[in-house]
């Protein structure tokens, strides 16, 4: 092996050894709620919701289900992601799914779900639904089939 991918190699072997102690590869903790913010971008609506982690809401034709929510320490750099599946119930069963994917907070535009209609972000992660949310949060059944 010449010398300079063996330098090459160790260099990518070594950086998380060296980063880990800066806060590069931070530590993300699971949490049991996603708060989601949608845009009906037909009639301007902005809704902010939460969805317990394993379940699904609607959001005008959509299903949105989150799966896993994961939010930095606090004192990390400020950073929550869901993996989120989104149906669009409206198209035939195998067009469905629109989105598959981790959203993140700082980064909305990083992965999206293209749809002509609706725009879907992650906003942040906690631990339980508000008492606003317990009342008023349109749960689905989780989909069966994945």
């Amino acid at each position: 092996m010449n010398a300079m991918k063996k330098t090459f190699l160790m260099t990518v072997v070594s950086l998380p050894v060296l980063c880990a102690g800066t806060g590069a590869f931070a530590a993300m903790n699971p949490h049991g709620v996603a708060v989601l913010q949608a845009l009906d971008k037909v009639t301007a609506r902005v809704t902010e919701m939460e969805v317990p982690v394993g379940q699904a809401v609607e959001f005008g034709s959509l299903s949105i289900e989150v799966q896993a929510c994961y939010k930095a320490s606090p004192e990390d750099k400020p950073e929550a992601a869901a993996f989120t599946i989104i149906r669009d119930t409206k198209l035939e069963p195998d067009e469905q799914r629109q989105f598959s994917g981790w959203m993140y907070a700082s980064s909305p535009g990083l992965s999206t779900m293209e749809h002509p209609v609706y725009a879907v972000w992650t906003l942040d992660c906690k631990d339980t639904l508000s008492q606003q949310d317990e009342a008023g949060i349109n749960l689905l059944e989780t989909p069966a089939e994945q």
